[in-house]
């Protein structure tokens, strides 16, 4: 049995208009993104001052870092699909018990990957071949897991407070977190003259703080109550989160996998450099599309609104509102970092010990230029899937995008044909591209079919 109770103003404006209600949960969250993401920016240009061994050593952890972040973003996005569709069936109880659920899922995922990452970093860090870098990774990475817990509970409760259309609790937080980071950053790494560790740091006490005000929020201010007196334990409930999550959670271990081995390939073909190039170019690429991944993250949770109030005519909708919204912002941020990579590179290349990548990142830069153009039409087809609840078809995708063909063209021009570096860059470019063609034919058959059934049940 449901029960419905007063909306929010969230919840009203996923039940809304589609259009609208993408724009409304957008904005606030592209503003404290790139605030967040600023402080990522940040920190790599103040890891930049330590030098290039420094920032290729960040750049070894990423990939190890994604996998954490993976996890937790996916639960998170399991539970902003599954709440979302409750509240657009009306049912409160059902997306205040599944909210309870995912806090089970990351305490227990937290604590085995706490274990498992400080028993492996070491060999992990190896198979990479950090080699001249890997104390430097070991010390920046080891804090960072050691604070996983926290890691796992604001991005899961970001999933939660985006599931119920609360983005701007969400927003706050996001804000707030960065904020702290940016001021922590100088004060651990250079007054405390703790280097690299203050980075790693400086990440982890931002991140407790703000999940302490998470837990306050979620006692009195939100819709959805997170208390154990709502929780009831339903495998129906844990298998859909995790139909949804682990998929989504799969699609960074992808991403990590990804970026593990092209660094792998950049140490063939050009070194520590070229790692450190990689790290510090793609911080700046993950900021200038902020904008695109609000706009995807918002998809989820309208998708999954309207999906779980059988308005399927709103599918199609969204999914093309949403792509002509990210073209336009996509060719504007592309242009902008075309035309001023030389400024950008030069942030990264202040010091002494980073200058010798200057020429070599603005290359990086207007190669990523086309990557960020094609980026509207496969992310969107992914956040479509998820928001419908069928995770591993945007998994497939994922897979098929930024591994497969990444992976197979980046090594045909980087090492096959001896372009090096510029091969690996071009590799990750034209992959890209071929990958979201095919989301986005795919996403239409999807949506095609789903209105025909309708139609049928309709009948």
């Amino acid at each position: 049995m449901t029960k419905s109770i007063e909306k929010t103003e969230g919840v009203d404006i996923l039940l809304g208009d589609p259009k609208k209600a993408i724009l409304k949960l957008s904005l606030p969250l592209i503003i404290g993104m790139i605030i967040n993401y600023s402080y990522t920016l940040i920190d790599g240009i103040w890891v930049a001052g330590l030098g290039s061994d420094a920032l290729a050593a960040t750049g070894f952890i990423i990939p190890l870092y994604f996998i954490g972040i993976g996890l937790a973003n996916g639960i998170g996005t399991g539970a902003a699909v599954i709440i979302s569709q409750y509240i657009g069936s009306e049912d409160k109880i059902q997306a205040n018990n599944a909210a309870f659920h995912v806090l089970i899922l990351i305490i227990f995922i937290s604590v085995l990957s706490t274990i498992l990452g400080l028993l492996f970093l070491k060999p992990m860090l190896s198979i990479l071949r950090a080699g001249s870098t890997l104390d430097l990774a070991y010390q920046y990475g080891s804090i960072f897991i050691g604070g996983s817990f926290f890691m796992f509970f604001i991005n899961a409760s970001y999933g939660i407070l985006r599931g119920e259309g609360n983005v701007k609790k969400a927003t706050y937080a996001i804000i707030l977190g960065a904020i702290l980071n940016i001021l922590f950053d100088p004060v651990f790494i250079y007054y405390f003259s703790l280097g690299i560790s203050g980075a790693a740091y400086a990440s982890i006490l931002s991140i407790i703080i703000v999940s302490i005000i998470l837990i306050k929020w979620f006692k009195k201010d939100t819709y959805i109550e997170f208390s154990y007196k709502n929780f009831t334990y339903d495998k129906t409930i844990l298998k859909r989160i995790l139909y949804v999550g682990l998929p989504a959670g799969a699609e960074f271990l992808i991403l990590a996998t990804e970026t593990f081995i092209i660094n792998i390939f950049l140490t063939i073909v050009s070194g520590i450099q070229g790692v450190a190039i990689y790290s510090a170019g793609w911080r700046f690429i993950l900021f200038t599309i902020v904008p695109l991944t609000a706009i995807s993250l918002s998809v989820v949770s309208v998708t999954g609104a309207s999906y779980g109030g059988k308005r399927f005519q709103n599918l199609l909708i969204i999914r093309n509102y949403a792509i002509k919204l990210e073209i336009l912002i996509s060719i504007f941020i592309a242009t902008v970092t075309f035309i001023f990579a030389k400024d950008i590179a030069q942030i990264f290349a202040y010091s002494n010990q980073t200058q010798s990548f200057f020429d070599g990142m603005i290359v990086f830069l207007r190669n990523l230029c086309f990557f960020i153009l094609f980026i509207p039409i496969g992310s969107i087809a992914g956040s479509i899937f998820q928001g419908l609840g069928r995770g591993f078809d945007s998994l497939i995708l994922a897979l098929i995008r930024e591994f497969i063909l990444v992976i197979i063209i980046a090594y045909i021009f980087a090492i096959t044909l001896s372009m090096g570096e510029n091969g690996v860059w071009l590799g990750i470019v034209v992959g890209n591209i071929i990958g979201s063609l095919f989301a986005f034919i795919y996403s239409q058959i999807a949506i095609k079919n789903i209105s025909i059934n309708a139609e049928k049940n309709t009948n």
